[in-house]
């Protein structure tokens, strides 16, 4: 799971956040919303993206910006959610 959850979620913040022509690389520890390249509105998307790609719930107290502000803090939150 870790790698390619990792991958989906690197594609992900590259096509919704980033510029076509952004040379910006994006790394499981890249700071996502401590750098502004995902804001408040854009945190919730990817929320809702990885519920529903993941079919699983992430309560709102627990999506905050820390959990969400690199990609391995983003895998760690979702470890808690997902069954293997």
């Amino acid at each position: 799971m870790g790698e390619d959850l990792k991958q989906l979620i690197i594609n992900y913040v590259k096509r919704e956040y980033l510029e076509e022509d952004a040379d910006q690389e994006i790394t499981e520890n890249t700071p996502l919303i401590s750098s502004g390249i995902v804001d408040s509105f854009s945190m919730v998307s990817l929320k809702t993206f990885l519920e529903k790609k993941l079919q699983i719930k992430i309560p709102d107290e627990k999506a905050t910006t820390d959990a969400f502000d690199t990609i391995n803090n983003i895998i760690n939150l979702l470890k808690e959610f997902i069954k293997e």
